[in-house]
């Protein structure tokens, strides 16, 4: 039991905001807080995978992925545009020719980035992995992303209400280990089937089984194809507990995916032109 003073000082890194580029999120008051859990919710194909791989790239801070949804080719392949700046179809290739030399620098220097390939890992594997790093690096990761979350293992089979109650328990379960770990926990999940094409503002109840109690940042996102193979993620803060939230997901900060290196730059201000350590 803890008084409001002693509460200072055992807080730790909790509540601490991991650093990210995303700079009109930061104007809607959106920040990914340390000890807390966050839904990134999208339709299939919208960009919500390469939004969460694109701040595990640039927050440049401890990063544990459970990648289930992706390949470790597809992976690398965006992961190295984003670092480098480089066609992606030019890397592409050179994994492809195994030829990766000139990209090694690079990479290496993102050594606190850690990957999970599995298809359908349990909480037990979740845990391994998480001691696997603090035994080999000192400490717990500053992020942890997990995609999607309906590729976890929870051992909940059965009709939709035991879905439902599977997520809802899962989401506990994430949200538990952030505040255990001081991680942020970033995960991946799906919209109803109304809202599956993306084109659309998404709003809170939009959101796949329903799970909007347990996390305290929930962000969706929409699509704009401008018919010239461009696109423009909208990224709506239908929940946010520490700031503004519009649960219509009618209020939402704008980045436009370039194609070639699969950065995500504001449509008002350019993102810097590379972000690969000196």
């Amino acid at each position: 039991m803890f008084s409001l003073a002693q509460s200072v000082n055992i807080r730790g890194a909790a509540g601490e905001p991991l650093p990210n580029t995303f700079k009109s999120l930061r104007r809607l008051e959106v920040e990914f807080r340390r000890a807390e859990l966050s839904l990134v919710v999208a339709g299939p194909g919208t960009g919500k995978s390469l939004f969460a791989l694109f701040l595990a790239m640039t927050a440049n801070v401890p990063v544990l992925y459970f990648s289930a949804d992706s390949s470790s080719a597809t992976q690398v392949t965006r992961a190295t545009a984003m670092i480098t700046g480089e066609d992606v179809r030019a890397v592409k290739q050179a994994l492809a020719d195994d030829d990766f030399s000139a990209y090694e620098h690079a990479l290496g220097e993102r050594w606190w980035t850690r990957f999970n390939f599995s298809a359908r890992p349990g909480q037990q594997e979740i845990e391994i992995y998480l001691l696997c790093y603090l035994e080999v690096y000192g400490c717990t990761p500053h992020l942890l992303v997990v995609d999607n979350v309906t590729n976890v293992d929870t051992g909940v089979v059965g009709d939709a209400e035991s879905y439902t109650f599977g997520l809802e328990g899962l989401c506990e379960y994430l949200s538990e280990m952030a505040r255990e770990t001081s991680a942020h926990v970033l995960g991946l999940h799906h919209v109803t089937g109304e809202h599956s094409d993306g084109l659309n503002p998404i709003p809170l109840s939009g959101v796949k089984g329903k799970v909007h109690r347990v996390p305290s940042l929930i962000l969706t996102i929409h699509k704009e194809v401008d018919g010239m193979n461009s696109r423009i993620l909208h990224v709506s803060p239908v929940k946010n507990r520490e700031g503004f939230e519009d649960s219509s997901g009618g209020t939402f900060a704008s980045f436009r995916l370039n194609r070639s290196n699969l950065r995500l730059e504001e449509l008002e201000e350019e993102l810097p032109g590379s972000f690969v350590p000196n």
